[in-house]
């Protein structure tokens, strides 16, 4: 679609709000459609709400109304899945199937927050770049070991949308109404809501501060930055050295002051918490929990495990499903 066509007639935006969707990723994508709206004094963007019943509930006690059945045929130009709480638990056979159809009518489809995992079920991230909010990438990159996954805020990469969720919403909406109307426009929109520091689509998802007296070390933040972004492929000593321009022995001597144990004993216990919300919030096999946080092998993954837990991997996921059960609870989850 050229520019010309969309200042012609308003840009149709669907929005498919997946119960427990966080309000937060939500508002950051429609409300500045709404603002341009306001400001331009004319409908430049029109949105349209999806959902199997009419009533879409959020995670908190907002919820979407007057929302159109999933499968009707509505002329759209942009498409986008907005999820939280655990994506990976839809397994929504009907939604997949429209969000194919749509995509083959040329519809451009994308995802926010947990969204994106959605998008992964239905096949329809398969040679694409994206991104997801950080709490499922790991989960997601040992489902779909395929995916070219980014930590960005958000990817546009031809027919697919991907977006962080949170607040990157704003800096991708800003992007697409700078594409439409001009950056002069966007900019007046992104003012509307204080949003003056626009970022960049591939600023990380996550600041990797560290908290209190860490602060005061300029090693520790790049380094444990780049721990975060490699959990499945773990970097050895000397590169995050590297990385913090000191060397292995200072880094160490810097993690010991300040936190209390060695550069690689950190790393590991960042990798082993991530695992044990996998072992407690998914269904991934073991050997697969451990392929995704960096582990040779599912022996040396439990290892670590029962040294840092005190109990077994499998030995945990059985007691944490117990709980759940016994209080009628799910665990939390962000997005």
């Amino acid at each position: 679609m050229s520019k010309k066509d969309v200042i012609e007639r308003p840009f149709r935006v669907g929005i498919v709000p997946i119960p427990g969707f966080a309000v937060m990723s939500y508002a950051c994508v429609a409300d500045p459609l709404r603002a341009a709206n306001l400001l331009s004094g004319k409908p430049l963007y029109d949105i349209v709400h999806f959902a199997h019943d009419p009533v879409a509930p959020s995670s908190g006690a907002a919820s979407i109304s007057d929302c159109i059945a999933i499968g009707t045929d509505v002329p759209l130009d942009l498409l986008l899945v907005i999820a939280g709480g655990d994506p990976f638990a839809v397994q929504d056979k009907a939604l997949f199937g429209w969000l194919g159809r749509m995509a083959r009518k040329g519809v451009r489809v994308g995802g926010v927050s947990g969204g994106p995992v959605i998008l992964a079920s239905a096949g329809l991230l398969e040679g694409r770049r994206m991104t997801v909010h950080w709490e499922h990438a790991v989960e997601l990159a040992g489902r779909f070991p395929d995916l070219m996954i980014e930590k960005r805020l958000y990817v546009m990469d031809r027919d697919r949308v991907t977006c962080g969720g949170g607040t990157a919403p704003l800096d991708f909406i800003h992007a697409l109404v700078s594409d439409h109307h001009g950056g002069d426009f966007a900019r007046l929109v992104s003012d509307w809501f204080l949003h003056t520091e626009i970022r960049a689509a591939t600023t990380p998802q996550r600041s990797g501060v560290l908290p209190g007296e860490t602060l005061r070390s300029p090693h520790l933040q790049p380094v444990v930055a780049a721990m975060q972004d490699h959990i499945g492929d773990p970097l050895s000593l000397s590169q995050l050295a590297l990385m913090a321009g000191v060397s292995t022995r200072q880094l160490n001597r810097v993690f010991v002051e300040t936190l209390g144990v060695s550069a690689m004993a950190y790393y590991r216990r960042m990798r082993l918490e991530i695992a044990k919300r996998l072992m407690r919030g998914s269904s991934m096999a073991i050997a697969a929990v451990a392929e995704a946080t960096g582990f040779a092998s599912a022996a040396h993954f439990s290892s670590a495990y029962v040294a840092e837990y005190g109990c077994r991997p499998s030995a945990d996921r059985i007691a944490a499903s117990q709980s759940t059960r016994d209080t009628g609870s799910v665990l939390p989850r962000k997005g």
